[in-house]
Formats: structure tokens, sequence, C-alpha cells
């Protein structure tokens, strides 16, 4: 017997130890097991002081079963010994290994050779979040999970689709000869950078997005901004399309712009200068400048009905109202694109432009301060080098958009899909994030049978995108949350990898039913864990402090019990090696 009970306290048990620890191994950390009667309880050693062990419970064998947590305490009289490493197997490891059912992740630095696992729908079928410091290992475990995953020898999982938005570009490297491995698996990848011929640009056909997508990309401060946003875009369908297909709405809207301007109260000559500027951006063959308007015994183009007389009157005032109010249609009803065409940034942009000016901007201060900043981050947006994510030849659909993502170029399910948003700031990354989250989201709760296809969506340096935003202020949710909170239903799940869990979104945190904690230092972040995470003791914090790059503490639905694992390294690994200073530094004398 490895010793006497001789005080409980909580799921704690004191056991004075009657072996020579000088002739054992260290035992901290070792399981032991409690028998009472028919009662055999789990417990961790954690401390030993003055040949005391301090053992805290962890689970029960039920029916020769394993289950975390306990329900009994033992009596004083329970017999206790150390668990064999033969016998550990069935806490720790996966006793009844099945390939298509379970995965292993590493394996166990205390009982060697015990390998520790999941089972994949315990753990793929929720959330999960994955924290360490800068050099932990988090980016080798990522890349050792997955390659464990599709290397499987007997099973392939084909219809898995894992979408990396990958913070550094490191994880091409791990993945990019999948295929040598295991043929029927297919690695594909996007760059945001448009310099490299040899990777495909990322992508957004801005006629997928909506006002919320938009909103976000325009950085709109607050839900006063989004009617404008709206109408801008129900416009797009007016500016976008040939005006053959639209002539008769189009007149009817650049009619009330300029009805809007003969009536706004402002003097002749800001009136003239208004319908001028109006019709020299916006016009149809029927409205437009040179328009001829009749009367009887003469005829004139519009600009010259505009002219001031010398009483500082324009005196074809009546005259104008009345042709222009021609041009107006009860019938016509704006709509928000549906996604069954296509247009461009500067189709927006003179949307969003045309919008302004029908809202009144041409008469109200306040409209145009409140708005014009919209419009000109759109500018800034068409003008800049971000511009080219939008620039796409040929119109898609959104079900063919999301099609071309998960099959590669020679037609074949593509099971691993990197998106390197390396070479974008972090703000336009972070808005790039959230759409294409959105879309996938929207995409899955439209399926006919819902489930059907699983889409994992994988942000590293999660703290950048998944934060305590003004989302929920401006467009009334934060996707992140919104996947975490109903995106089970549809089999759209996150994994939340991140050095510094505590500026995460708390929404989307609270919402993750696994962790892999690699080392972590920062006193906020293992405060943080400690209050956010499910299930998480002091033992295991004080562990997380002490961690060796590459191991880390399992826990969550998918594992019995909190597990201490050591995970081997990718092959091949992903490029974040740290800076070989001396290998810069250095050169030879000869």
């Amino acid at each position: 017997m490895l010793g006497k009970i001789v005080g409980i306290e909580d799921n704690t048990i004191f056991l004075k130890l009657n072996v020579k620890l000088e002739e054992m191994q260290n035992i901290i950390n070792l399981y032991v097991l409690l028998e009472d009667k028919e009662i055999r309880l789990i417990g961790e050693i954690v401390d030993i002081k003055n040949e005391t062990a301090t053992v805290n419970l962890v689970g029960e064998f039920v029916d020769d079963k394993f289950l975390f947590g306990v329900s009994k305490k033992p009596s004083f009289s329970a017999t206790s010994k150390l668990i064999s490493k033969e016998k550990i197997n069935n806490i720790l490891g996966i006793p009844d290994y099945n390939e298509k059912r379970d995965l292993y992740i590493g394996e166990s630095p205390i009982y060697n050779g015990v390998n520790i696992g999941v089972n994949i729908n315990e753990f793929f079928s929720n959330h999960f979040a994955i924290f360490g410091s800068t050099g932990s290992g988090k980016s080798c475990s990522v890349a050792r999970i997955f390659q464990n995953l599709f290397e499987k020898k007997s099973h392939i999982a084909y219809k898995a689709s894992i979408l990396i938005f990958d913070a550094y570009g490191e994880y091409h490297t791990a993945f990019q000869d999948l295929n040598k491995k295991v043929p029927e698996i297919s690695f594909k990848a996007y760059t945001t950078n448009t310099k490299d011929d040899n990777v495909p640009s990322v992508k957004i056909p801005l006629w997928l997005l909506n006002v919320d997508d938009i909103a976000l990309l325009l950085e709109a401060k607050s839900r006063s901004e989004l009617p404008i946003i709206e109408k801008a875009m129900k416009l797009v369908t007016i500016f976008a399309k040939e005006e053959s297909e639209v002539l008769k709405s189009k007149n009817d809207i650049i009619a009330r712009a300029l009805l809007d301007i003969l009536s706004s109260g402002n003097t002749p000559a800001q009136i003239r200068d208004q319908v001028f500027s109006v019709l020299s951006n916006y016009s149809t063959k029927d409205l437009n400048l040179d328009t001829p308007i009749y009367q009887p015994g003469y005829t004139r183009p519009l600009k010259q009905c505009l002219l001031i007389d010398n009483t500082g009157k324009i005196r074809e005032m009546e005259l104008l109202t009345t042709f222009i109010n021609g041009f107006l249609a009860e019938d016509v009803e704006l709509s928000l694109p549906d996604g069954s065409f296509k247009y461009t940034l500067k189709d927006l942009y003179h949307a969003f432009e045309f919008a302004l000016i029908s809202e009144g901007i041409l008469s109200s201060d306040k409209i145009f301060d409140d708005y014009n900043v919209l419009k000109v981050r759109l500018r800034s947006l068409v003008n800049s080098d971000y511009s080219k994510y939008f620039d796409i030849d040929e119109y898609q659909s959104r079900d063919s958009f999301i099609k071309e993502i998960l099959t590669t170029k020679e037609g074949r399910k593509a099971q691993l899909i990197n998106f390197n948003i390396n070479y974008v700031d972090d703000r336009f990354a972070k808005t790039l994030t959230k759409i294409y989250s959105r879309i996938f989201f929207e995409y899955t709760k439209n399926l006919n049978k819902r489930a059907s296809l699983p889409i994992h969506i994988i942000l590293e340096e999660a703290h950048r995108y998944v934060q305590n935003d003004t989302d929920i202020d401006v467009i009334g949710y934060n996707i992140f949350d919104r996947i975490t909170k109903e995106g089970r239903k549809y089999a759209v799940l996150l994994g939340l990898i991140s050095q510094r869990p505590s500026e995460l979104s708390t929404t989307a945190l609270s919402q993750c039913s696994n962790f892999l904690i690699f080392k972590m230092l920062h006193p906020t972040d293992v405060e943080y864990i400690r209050q956010m995470v499910p299930n998480i003791t002091s033992e295991i914090l004080k562990k997380v402090k002490l961690l060796q790059p590459g191991t880390c503490i399992a826990f969550g639905s998918g594992f019995k019990l909190p597990s201490l694992i050591k995970l081997q390294m990718p092959n091949p690994a992903p490029s974040s090696n740290s800076c070989d200073i001396s290998g810069i530094w250095f050169i030879d004398r000869n």
C-alpha cells in the first residue's frame, strides 16, 4: 500500500506515505488508485511534504470505465496504490483505439509510451482554443495535429474542410506536400501577396457582400450610418447594370435627386451648380445636360434652362420642374443586390456618391458631416492596393465561389485551405476573416441537409480578429460570437489560436469546449484563463508557467481528464522558427 489516508478536504486527499521515497522514482504527477469497498477513485499526486502526499481526486472507475469527476469520497480505511503503466492507458490513453473514431494528439511525458488522444467527434464537433506564449510550440502543434489527422493509414478524412487564416504565412511548408504522402488529400493555398505569381491571390466577390459586410469594410461607427450604406447598395443595381436594362429606374432616381435640388431653397447659383454637378456625373441618354426641352416655337437643351437672368433668378424654374417630373415612375422599387450580378468597387462608389446626393447632401451640411467620411474611406479603398482583392474578371455565384475554394484546379476536393493574410494590415485582415466566415456560415445555414458540410475555421493570432469590438453596436452582432453560439448546429466550428487570450471575445471563448494550453507567462492572460476557462484548477495554472516548448495541458469534452501532452515535431514543420541571430551576425575571418 502506498500510504494511509490521514485527511480529506473537499476533493483533496492527504496520504501519509509508508514507502521509501529515495528508493522510488519521482511520484509527483503520478496517479493513485484509492479503493474502498465498491468505490474505486483516481487521484493525482500534486505535492509531497513531510512524507505526506497531497492527492487531488480527478475521477473514478464505474463498471471498469473511467469517468471524470467524483461523486463520493473514500473512507479513511481505503487502500491506495500507484496505477501501473499498463493500466494508465485506460485513464489517459485510448484503450480501444479506432482510427476512424479517434485521433492521437501526442504522448504523456509522465508515462513514457502512453499515447494520448481524443474522440474526433468530441473534439472537432466543438469549438476549441489553443493558447501559449510566443515560442511555446503552438504553430508546430497545430501542424502536428492536422498532419496526424490527414496521415491516417486506413481512413482518409476526404470530406474535411479546414480553412486556416494564417497570420504569418507559416503553415504552407507544413502542408504543401501532404498530397505526396496521402494522394487522396489535397492542400490549397491563397495569399494576400499580390506579387506572388505562384499562389492564387485572395479574392472577395463584392456582390456577395451584404450591408453588414460593407459597414465593416468602411469601418462604420454607428447604426445611423447603415441606411446610407443600404441605399447605396440598392442603387448599385442601377449603376452596375447596362443602361438599357434599368433606363426607367435610372431616370427616376436622377429626376428625384434633381427635384430635391430645385426645391431646396438654395440660391439660384447653388441650384444651377448642383444640377450641373449631378448631370455631369450621372445621366442617361434621356436625361442629361443636352436633353432637348420643347416649347411652342423653339427647342433648347436642358442646360440653357438653368441660366440666371439679370434679376438673379432662374427664369425657367417651373418649366424645368415640369419637364423633370415627367421622368418619375411610380412603380420603381429598388432592392438590395441579391448576388445575381457582378459589380465593382467603382460601381459601389458611384452609387454611394449618388446616394449622398439623393439624401440631400447638397443642401444639408449635417448629412455631409455624418456620411462623407464613409465616402472618403470607400474612395481610399478604390485607390489602394487592397482594391486588387475585389478585382474579379468573371461573375461567380456564392455557391460556385465556395465550391472553387473547396476544390483544386484539377477538380479534386481540397481538405486544407490556407489563407496567408500576412500581407495586409490587421484592420483589413480582421474584416477579411469576418467576411469569409459570414459567407461560409450563411451558406451552411441554407443547406438542405443541416450540418452536411462541416467547415472548420482556424484563426491564427485570433486575438487580432475575435475581439470584444464595436460590431454589436453597429450591425447588431459579431460574426465570430454568432458562430460560436450557433455554429455547432450547422457544423461551422472555430479554432482559436492565440498568445493573448485576454484580448479575445469573452463570448467566443466561453463557447469553446476543448483547450490546449502551452506555456504562458503573462499574469493577465493566466488570470484570464482561470476566470474564463471551465474546469481549470490552480494546479493546472501552476503547470502552465513551467511547460516545455511543445508540451501542453489539454482538457475539455474531448479528453477524459486534464492531461499533460508532449506533441511530436511536425514533419515538415511550419515556418515559425525564431530568427538565427548568430548566423546572420557573424562571418568567418578567413
